[in-house]
C-alpha cells in the first residue's frame, strides 16, 4: 500500500506537513484492523522511500521521531493483535535508537502469521541492486554458478524472499505511478488508486478496493479457455 497525501491533506487545513503525518499514523492503525476483518495476512506499508530523505531536514527528523512514537504506543498492541512487524529497507540509514525499537518488536513477535511488513528508507531499484550484489559475491566466491542466476534466485536475494507477491497493490492521493516501490515482486499485482488523501482513507475506501480487485480478471498473460481455465500459450 502507497500511502500518499499527508501533505496536501495538512495543506487543505492550514496545518503543518507533519500533522499530516500524525493524522496519517492513526490511519496505519485504522487499515490493520480492516485487513484483520478481511483475512489480509499481509500488509505492507510504504512509510518511507530513499528518495524521502531529499525532504526538508525538520520534517524527516519529525517523521522519525513520529515513527518512533509509533512503535512505542502501538508495539504491545501488534503483540496482543498477533501480527509480526518486519522492516525492509536500508536499515543503515536509520537512527541506532530507531533500529533497535524495530528489531526488538521484529523479534517479539517473529513467531505470527499475519505480518505488517514497514518499507523504510526503501527503494525498489536498491532492493535489485542490492540482490544483484549478493549474487554476484556468491558467484565469485564459487558457490553459485552464473547458469544457477534465473528468477527464483533473484527473488530469493530480496528483503522478505518468503513473503508472497503482493496481489494488491493500493495507492491514495490519485497519484498514477509506482514511485519506486516493489518493482520485482508488483510484476503481476492489480493496482487501485484513489483520490482521497491518506489521513481520509477508512474502511469504506478499503472495501470498494478490494470489491475492485476480486473483480479484476488475473489471467497472468494467459488466456482462458471456454470452461474457464487457463491456457498459457
Amino acid at each position: 500500500m502507497i500511502m500518499d497525501g499527508n501533505g496536501r491533506w495538512a495543506r487543505q487545513r492550514g496545518q503543518p506537513r507533519l500533522a499530516g503525518h500524525e493524522a496519517g499514523s492513526e490511519t496505519v492503525r485504522r487499515v490493520l484492523n480492516y485487513c484483520r476483518d478481511a483475512g489480509v495476512r499481509y500488509l505492507t506499508l510504504y512509510a518511507f522511500s530513499t528518495e524521502n530523505w531529499t525532504r526538508p531536514e525538520d520534517e524527516v527528523s519529525g517523521l522519525m521521531a513520529l515513527l518512533g512514537r509509533f512503535i512505542k504506543r502501538y508495539e504491545r498492541d501488534l503483540i496482543k493483535r498477533q501480527v509480526r512487524l518486519r522492516v525492509i529497507g536500508r536499515r543503515s540509514d536509520l537512527s541506532a535508537q530507531l533500529r533497535a525499537a524495530l528489531e526488538r518488536v521484529e523479534q517479539e513477535s517473529a513467531g505470527f502469521e499475519r505480518q505488517l511488513i514497514v518499507a523504510l528508507s526503501y527503494s525498489g531499484r536498491s532492493e535489485l541492486v542490492r540482490a544483484a550484489r549478493l549474487i554476484a559475491e556468491k558467484v565469485k566466491a564459487g558457490t553459485m554458478r552464473p547458469e544457477d542466476v534465473d528468477e527464483a534466485a533473484v527473488a530469493a536475494h530480496l528483503y522478505a524472499p518468503d513473503v508472497p507477491d503482493p496481489e494488491l497493490i493500493i495507492r491514495t492521493s490519485g497519484e498514477m505511478r509506482i514511485s519506486n516501490f516493489l518493482l520485482w515482486q508488483c510484476a503481476y499485482s492489480e493496482f487501485y488508486v484513489t483520490p482521497v488523501l491518506w489521513p481520509d482513507f477508512n474502511e469504506q475506501e478499503f472495501n470498494a478496493a478490494l470489491a475492485a480487485y476480486a473483480a479484476r480478471d488475473r489471467r497472468f498473460g494467459g488466456v482462458r479457455d471456454k470452461r474457464g481455465r487457463e491456457d498459457a500459450s
